[in-house]
């Protein structure tokens, strides 16, 4: 379909391009952006008075298939992407069964495209069944499509094990995908700290987040691996990575938007919608998050999206399990943190446009170049949003299975910017706010 949006203000971080004017679309492509002329659109979108900017990319959503398909959780999720203005996420291997084997990576591959809602990129499972014993077959996996290879958030326990790995990966160029937390030490369920103490929860140390950074940089160091490091937590964590980034290691980052926005004060008592993972960290953590991801030494904000049902969640505190929905929450709590600290609407949109892409990098394929962005000639994936608008989470204004947020529980108190208009993926309009 040929569409025009017209009159909107268009924004690319990748090339500092800001200014009012119209974007052509045709078979799945942008044509024209700014003055366009003589194009005869099937479909006129007004945007006057919105921002036109590049799809978000999401390096971090879990999308419960392989696994819950009888929930019908891939069409939920992927529908929640587009909701949020997603237009592509990488989703982590941690399925029933883990994708470990290229049919299942396909599998889930053709489902996506059938619904044609969001761009699927799964991480592969860097060990078969995620067992951390056997490395799995990472060219055929990276043939079916995936981006990358991962433990999601199950451990390496044999460093020798993860030596070999990384070996293998860098012989081939692939990128792992890695959690610093120390299985010895992260086994508790909330930060160490006062709060902790307080409510007599087990603690996880800053320790078991910079512990596992100094293993990943020494096999770095050792094998020449690049590495993409989920969820940074800790301000601790941030200068190791700073730290990293000066000596040239092949390292890149991103953080949570709940690490970004909350601390281990907002679980209050015992609120299980706080429950996640990594734990939710103190206010001085909180704010090296922030300035960390400002000056780029994290690259990326990413939803940590996890929908959780609720037997799972409406548990004691502890027995909970940790996650939370983020899909429809990505674009206005980046725009929060951007309000926050004084920062430019471009800059906002870089850390969930341009800059995933470019940790992404070349395992996008012909998407490379265009994918986060608004050029001509480009892949016509495209959210329209009010910038001016704001809104309240609650679980019934949800279009993800998965209702479960910490910013619809009443203690953090947050009024959200910005509401997505309209999302189109390769041309096509996935999303249209009624």
């Amino acid at each position: 379909m040929k569409i025009l949006i017209r009159g909107g203000r268009l924004i690319d971080p990748a090339s500092g391009l800001d200014k009012v004017g119209d974007v052509a679309i045709a078979a799945g492509r942008i044509l024209g952006l700014g003055e366009v002329k003589d194009f005869e659109a099937e479909r006129v979108i007004d945007a006057t008075g919105l921002v036109v900017a590049p799809g978000l990319v999401d390096l971090a959503a879990r999308l419960r298939e392989p696994g819950h398909e009888h929930e019908g959780m891939l069409e939920s999720e992927l529908n929640a992407a587009a909701a949020g203005g997603v237009t592509s996420l990488v989703c982590p291997p941690d399925t029933d069964p883990a994708l470990d084997e290229p049919g299942l990576v396909e599998m889930l591959k053709f489902r996506a495209r059938k619904l044609s809602l969001c761009r699927l990129f799964p991480l592969g499972a860097l060990t078969r069944g995620l067992a951390g014993e056997q490395l799995t077959e990472m060219a055929e996996l990276t043939e079916a499509g995936c981006v990358g290879f991962s433990q999601a958030e199950v451990p390496i326990r044999n460093t020798q094990f993860l030596h070999r790995a990384l070996q293998y990966a860098a012989t081939f160029g692939y990128t792992v995908w890695l959690h610093p937390l120390d299985p010895w030490l992260g086994g508790g369920v909330a930060a160490s700290g006062a709060v902790a103490t307080r409510l007599g929860l087990s603690g996880v140390p800053v320790t078991a987040e910079t512990v596992a950074l100094h293993t990943i940089f020494e096999l770095i160091r050792a094998t020449g691996a690049r590495v993409h490091l989920c969820r940074i937590s800790s301000a601790a964590g941030v200068e190791l990575v700073r730290a990293a980034k000066r000596e040239g290691l092949a390292v890149t980052a991103d953080v949570s938007v709940n690490s970004l926005h909350l601390s281990d004060v907002d679980i209050g008592f015992f609120e299980p919608a706080l429950r996640l993972s990594p734990p939710l960290r103190q206010g001085r953590d909180r704010d090296a998050l922030r300035a960390g991801l400002a000056d780029g030494t994290l690259d990326a904000l990413v939803s940590d999206h996890n929908p959780v049902t609720a037997d799972e969640k409406n548990l004691p505190f502890a027995e909970a399990t940790p996650g939370a929905t983020g899909l429809e929450l990505l674009l206005s709590l980046a725009l929060r943190w951007a309000e926050d600290e004084r920062l430019p609407l471009s800059r906002a949109l870089a850390v969930i446009t341009a800059e995933p892409v470019r940790v992404l990098g070349p395992a996008l394929g012909s998407l490379a170049d265009s994918a986060g962005r608004l050029v001509a000639g480009g892949v016509a994936d495209i959210c329209v949003f009010d910038a001016k608008a704001s809104w309240s989470v609650t679980p019934e204004r949800l279009v993800s299975q998965g209702k479960h947020t910490p910013f619809a529980y009443s203690i953090t108190g947050f009024e959200l910017p910005a509401q997505v208009r309209y999302t189109l993926v390769a041309g096509h309009l996935a999303y249209e706010k009624s």
